[in-house]
């Protein structure tokens, strides 16, 4: 087969395929997601922003498009598939994937084989690569992966820019959530439980969130490193003291930074719909959907006010943690995920248990 496009990893792994999508060249971190969701979820999920996605099963003709209630698209920059059809978004639309892709300059590379390429990340680690046409050389290719500038802080650029409410009818509950990416999944969760919600941006101070008068806050997923963040530590060290607290995913590893807990990168991450999660207290294995790179080191918990309360099965990483003065928890994963089952949708109850008290 002729191939029209390549990847170049930065150990200098070269691998081909036919590009779809937008033509430009992408320079990013490469990493996998093996949940069926497939690409709806990567092109809608800002916790893949600007990353190179590989997804390790193929784009079917019957995988309809649709946004699932996120305010914006802004999820990964690239995709890696093995075999590409091309179809109409939806029923009632008459643009295909593949020029939604090019208008939203989005690259995508087919043909490759993402089970030994996602075999390769898992052994060598998550690393930048570069997507580029396949005349232009290794060599020059090289040049501009090495020569590029890492992107930081993604949460500046999907976090909302100005705070808005979520009123429901009689509601029981006001809830504020920081929230780190647009996505509406946590907001939908708190709403039928009686909430209404008030979405902050990720930079929203103190003072903003007390003028709400908030019964409990959560902050949400997103992505990047919780390093780009020191601002949010006195925020969350303020806060858990005067409400009731719920971090998830990002939100979980800023409040173990917060509370004299470290973070790290992992080798190569967590993510796909079926990781395995131990609970302490009940000792119930939970099916949880994942996808971050980084993580609370277990060693860190050592001399401070927080519990591990959860692990993952396969490597014993930290899933869960609870602080031992306040009201205040946090999951490593994604307790509103929409994929099933939904094991974890219980978490959500008893957040909203605190509440009341």
């Amino acid at each position: 087969m002729n191939y029209n496009r390549k990847l170049i990893l930065a150990d200098g792994t070269v691998v081909f395929g036919n590009g779809f999508g937008s033509e430009d060249e992408v320079i990013r971190e490469v990493i996998f997601q093996t949940a069926k969701s497939g690409y709806n979820d990567v092109l809608t999920d800002s916790d893949y922003y600007n990353q190179i996605v590989v997804i390790t099963h193929s784009i079917e003709e019957n995988d309809e498009f649709s946004q699932d209630g996120n305010d914006v698209l802004q999820g990964a920059s690239a995709l890696i598939v093995g075999k590409f059809s091309d179809m109409l978004l939806n029923r009632q639309s008459s643009k295909s994937l593949d020029e939604f892709l090019k208008e939203k300059k989005i690259a995508g590379l087919c043909d490759v084989d993402t089970e030994a390429l996602e075999k390769k990340i898992r052994e060598d680690g998550v690393m930048y690569g570069i997507i580029v046409d396949a005349s232009v050389s290794d060599d020059m290719a090289m040049i501009k992966l090495t020569s590029a500038p890492h992107v930081t802080n993604h949460v500046k650029q999907v976090s909302p820019k100005k705070a808005y409410t979520v009123a429901v009818e009689n509601s029981k509950f006001r809830v504020a959530v920081v929230a780190f990416t647009a996505k509406k999944g946590i907001i939908n969760e708190l709403t039928s439980r009686n909430c209404e919600v008030m979405v902050f941006p990720y930079n929203a101070t103190v003072a903003e969130i007390d003028a709400y008068k908030p019964d409990g806050v959560v902050f949400s997923s997103g992505p990047g490193d919780p390093f780009d963040l020191p601002e949010l530590v006195p925020v969350i060290q303020e806060l858990q003291v005067k409400y009731p607290l719920f971090g998830v995913c990002l939100g979980h590893q800023l409040f173990a930074i917060a509370n004299g807990a470290k973070t790290s990168k992992m080798k190569s991450g967590h993510r796909g719909e079926d990781i395995l999660v131990r609970d302490v207290a009940t000792g119930r294995t939970l099916i949880t959907f994942q996808n971050h790179g980084y993580h609370v080191d277990s060693d860190s918990l050592d001399g401070t006010d927080l519990e591990a309360t959860q692990f993952a099965v396969e490597d014993g990483s930290i899933e869960g943690l609870r602080h031992k003065k306040y009201a205040a928890f946090t999951v490593q994963y994604h307790p509103e995920s929409h994929i099933e089952p939904k094991d974890a949708n219980y978490l959500f109850d008893q957040f909203v248990e605190l509440l009341g008290l």
